[in-house]
């Protein structure tokens, strides 16, 4: 493994501070600086940039992405037992790492940053999922944030991805899909983390659309939560409690009453959001 730093290696630095991963936090530590300088590198040249990192942990790939030439991580993290090993890398990069004892759901980044940043984190598995869709939902749109260099496990990562017809796709590939270009940059397999998790990881790169179609986000998410809550349902059905009068709707953006919410292309359910937000 390549030193990227003078710190010590990270498997002393939990020994030292007691951080055995707890499943509670949905914790997994990578290990591999080689590894997590791949994922900081995934997000472009950071030289000069500001980067907010989620649940750094003892903080791997917080050293990546300082060592990557980051003028700023923003890290926020809720167990207070990492405090101390994350302080140990701010000394090592004198004004280069902000720590915030915090739990993410309950902050408000744009607090936090005075200019564009990149979000790039190892995001604890349960709270993955709801970081993003908040991100998502970011308004006013273009956000506060530059892309996004995710890690999710890769059942999860395929679901950003998926389009139309595929049957990873879902509520979250048409939010991931409206707003921003995304793609899986690479896999990575349980062995990497301590400890193994079961499943292997992925790391998405998403980028935010500069022009997007407009639409209420929370009328998008209730819309695709309902269709893709009922998948097995034909529309018609599955958006009955939405409103009683779905027929019209669905019929007047061009889909099918009998389609299934896994064949309705990002577009139409943009429109049928739009429609739906029009004569609420």
């Amino acid at each position: 493994m390549a030193q990227i730093d003078n710190l010590p290696p990270l498997r002393d630095v939990i020994r030292q501070h007691g951080l055995n991963a707890k499943k509670t936090l949905g914790q997994n530590f990578l290990l591999d600086l080689n590894l997590t300088l791949k994922i900081a590198k995934t997000a472009g040249s950071l030289e000069g940039r500001t980067v907010v990192e989620v649940g750094p942990g003892p903080g791997g790939l917080t050293r990546a992405i300082l060592a990557a030439g980051a003028d700023k991580v923003i890290a926020i993290e809720k167990d207070q037992r990492c405090l101390p090993a994350l302080q140990e890398i701010a000394d090592a990069y004198p004004g280069k790492l902000d720590v915030i004892d915090a739990d993410a759901l309950t902050v408000d980044m744009t607090t936090l940053v005075s200019g564009p940043a990149r979000i790039i984190a190892n995001l604890p598995y349960n709270v993955a999922t709801p970081l993003l869709i908040n991100w998502l939902k970011t308004d006013p749109w273009p956000p506060w944030y530059e892309s996004m260099t995710l890690m999710f496990q890769k059942e999860v990562a395929q679901r950003i991805v998926a389009e139309a017809g595929e049957k990873a796709y879902g509520r979250l590939g048409v939010l991931s899909q409206w707003r921003t270009d995304a793609f899986i940059a690479f896999d990575v397999p349980p062995s990497a983390f301590t400890p193994p998790p079961k499943v292997t990881s992925s790391i998405v790169h998403l980028v935010p659309k500069d022009a997007i179609v407009t639409a209420d986000a929370e009328a998008v998410e209730n819309l695709t939560a309902a269709a893709f809550g009922q998948r097995r349902k034909m529309l018609r059905q599955s958006l009955k409690s939405l409103e009683p009068e779905i027929l019209a709707y669905l019929e007047d953006v061009g889909i099918e009453p009998t389609e299934r919410a896994e064949q309705v292309p990002v577009p139409a359910f943009l429109a049928l959001a739009q429609m739906l937000s029009r004569n609420g």
